[in-house]
């Protein structure tokens, strides 16, 4: 049996996809309305602007979406509810034009071809961003394709049209950043310390790290292997990485390490030593108080009433 080889007919024209804040806010925000605790997904429109390759998603808005679980083939999106909502968001912001569409997935479905097929009619290269809204790895929470048609060295059968991953991050405006710093704040657990907050912080990018390494190490076992080709551009970047790393075994360098960290450890005890301290001083200074209120109340003469007749 013959291997039939394919060969895309298209060139890149997208290199990477950019997506703002707001637009992730949104999308958690229509997923958690309709398709919390179930196994349905939201799909939305996605607005933004095009330039060199770059797609810059700076908007979106939901659209009503049912699809039949047991047939994916069976699928309907309210087209004429997008084409009113995108009417009103051009009056406010001419400049952003609809990009391409998002879903919740988690990932690639079978009907996602025939749904990204619908937006050709509105974007001659729509996007599709897939937005993990409730993410079980560390890492950026989207994922980004567009369609190229795929033309077989077999004449016999048709082309067809495939998924073709592109780069995406995170990226805001400096309006937007301030709007997020001050979301974090308010969803951030006054209970917490502010040292408590820190150390999951560093705990998280530790974790992180370490399934970046764990990956690194997964991949040169693979080249070893030879299950994979060797990749001379991924093994630059990766001994750029170690020339950065600095070398631990100098004795000079490890005093300084030892003695940083010495000195954070000790203003951290005393922090803590300190708060401590104030908060059991401030519980007596209340319970002081308390008692003599109580005292006040109690020494206050009772009014006894008038009886009739007297």
């Amino acid at each position: 049996m013959d291997v039939i080889k394919t060969q895309q007919i298209a060139s890149r024209p997208i290199e990477k996809v950019i997506v703002h804040p707001l637009v992730l806010l949104s999308i958690v925000d229509n997923y958690n309305r309709v398709a919390r605790d179930t196994n349905k997904r939201v799909v939305g429109v996605l607005l933004g602007s095009t330039f060199k390759g770059t797609v810059d998603v700076t908007n979106s808005y939901a659209v009503p979406f049912e699809e039949d679980e047991k047939d994916p083939r069976i699928w309907f999106l309210d087209h004429n509810y997008h084409e009113s909502m995108f009417s009103m968001f051009k009056r406010i912001n001419a400049k952003e034009h609809v990009v391409g569409w998002y879903s919740t997935g988690p990932k690639l479905r079978e009907n996602d071809l025939d749904i990204h097929g619908f937006f050709n009619d509105y974007v001659p290269n729509p996007v599709l961003v897939i937005i993990d809204v409730q993410p079980k790895e560390l890492g950026i929470p989207t994922k980004a394709y567009y369609a190229v048609e795929e033309v077989k060295e077999n004449a016999t059968q048709k082309s067809q049209k495939v998924f073709v991953h592109v780069p995406s991050e995170i990226a805001a405006h400096e309006v937007e950043e301030i709007g997020v710093e001050h979301l974090l704040r308010d969803v951030k657990d006054t209970t917490i310390s502010t040292l408590a907050t820190e150390v999951t912080g560093k705990l998280t990018a530790l974790k992180g790290l370490d399934a970046r390494l764990k990956e690194i190490h997964s991949y040169l076992d693979l080249v070893i292997d030879g299950k994979i080709p060797l990749n001379h551009e991924i093994l630059y970047h990766l001994q750029d990485v170690f020339n950065l790393l600095p070398n631990l075994n100098v004795a000079d360098l490890i005093k300084a390490f030892s003695v940083k960290t010495n000195d954070m450890m000790l203003v951290i005890y005393l922090s803590s030593v300190i708060r401590s301290v104030i908060a059991l001083h401030n519980l007596i200074n209340n319970k002081i108080l308390n008692k003599e209120h109580e005292k006040a109340e109690d020494s206050k003469p009772v009014a006894v009433p008038a009886t009739a007749g007297s």
